[in-house]
């Protein structure tokens, strides 16, 4: 009876623990438009990896590899700063490509922790995306943008400007606004 009693607390510290020692969780992100246009009118707009002038968050693109796997791209946003995504994966047939983000400008520099952290301009870490085109119809189609990815900062009691929730609405901004957009080109 008393090892039981002295191994409740011990289980408890040792649980609480565990629960103060996760570290970030891998977040998701999807979303999708259904475009009043043929799948093929649409994936010709998006298909070009080199190409993102249909997103209006991209000033200028640069590419090395065209759209074979393993091509390199540096996206330079508007706001100045520059994202270099690396493809992953190109199905012409499929109408979808796969790539993941290898390295990021740093939008601004704070002190957390006794520390200084550079804030990514886009405040996530090991972020991997798809985006496709399906058909529905001769005449509709629906695009989707997935993303996985952890918030920028990778260890316990993140600040304020890499946390789950900066990082979660950041995503959902990139992926809403490019989508958004693209429907209009896509529809005129």
């Amino acid at each position: 009876m008393k090892k039981l009693l002295y191994s409740i607390p011990a289980a408890m510290f040792f649980a609480s623990s565990l629960a103060v020692a996760h570290g970030p969780v891998r977040q998701k992100a999807e979303e999708e438009v259904v475009i009043n246009a043929p799948a093929e009118k649409v994936w010709g707009i998006i298909k070009d990896y080199g190409d993102m002038s249909w997103h209006p968050g991209i000033g200028s693109v640069e590419n090395k590899g065209g759209n074979k796997k393993g091509a390199v791209r540096v996206l330079t946003l508007t706001n100045g700063g520059t994202i270099t995504e690396e493809l992953k994966k190109y199905d012409e047939a499929k109408m979808s490509y796969a790539y993941k983000i290898t390295e990021m400008s740093t939008a601004s520099t704070i002190t957390h922790a006794g520390a200084q952290e550079h804030v990514p301009v886009l405040p996530v870490h090991d972020y991997a995306a798809t985006i496709g085109v399906e058909a529905e119809g001769a005449d509709k189609s629906k695009v989707f943008w997935k993303a996985a990815y952890y918030r920028a900062y990778m260890n316990n009691d993140p600040p304020a400007e890499m946390n789950e929730e900066v990082a979660n609405k950041a995503v959902e901004n990139v992926l809403k606004t490019g989508l958004a957009n693209l429907k209009t080109l896509a529809e005129k």
